[in-house]
């Protein structure tokens, strides 16, 4: 538990039972999870607070937006790499299409180089492989 506070603490962020509970369901599943996801896992919290829970720790640099095809958003939890000023996420993330889980693949996975037509600049990368993770192969 005093982990969690530290990591806390050091996005300045006030320490609550829901942060300390979505903090840990996100280091224990190491997946990727939704709003409706956290809302399943934790119904003593309501909507709006695990909203605000998502965004502090969106806007803190703790978790990165993972958007999918349906238009809603998926949460992954950062590395030391993220600041509340900038997101480093150039990395792949791969969706199961049996179970539906998101999750990040190694940082040490290159992405793919992308040439843009000129005046074009690229402010951030997302790719997502889809197929059957090892628990549903």
């Amino acid at each position: 538990m005093e982990d969690l506070k530290t990591i806390l603490k050091k996005h300045n962020l006030r320490i609550t039972d829901c942060r300390l509970d979505v903090m840990q369901y996100f280091l224990d599943e190491k997946s990727a999870h939704s709003q409706g996801d956290l809302e399943n896992r934790f119904t003593k919290y309501d909507r709006v607070t695990l909203y605000r829970t998502l965004n502090s720790f969106l806007d803190s640099g703790i978790l990165h937006k993972i958007p999918n095809e349906t238009g809603s958003a998926t949460y992954g939890l950062c590395h030391d790499t993220c600041s509340p000023d900038h997101h480093d996420h150039n990395h792949i993330h791969f969706k199961c299409n049996s179970c539906g889980q998101i999750e990040c693949l190694d940082e040490k996975q290159s992405m793919p180089k992308v040439s843009l037509p000129n005046g074009y600049e690229a402010e951030g990368v997302n790719l997502i492989i889809d197929g059957k993770c090892a628990n549903c192969a």
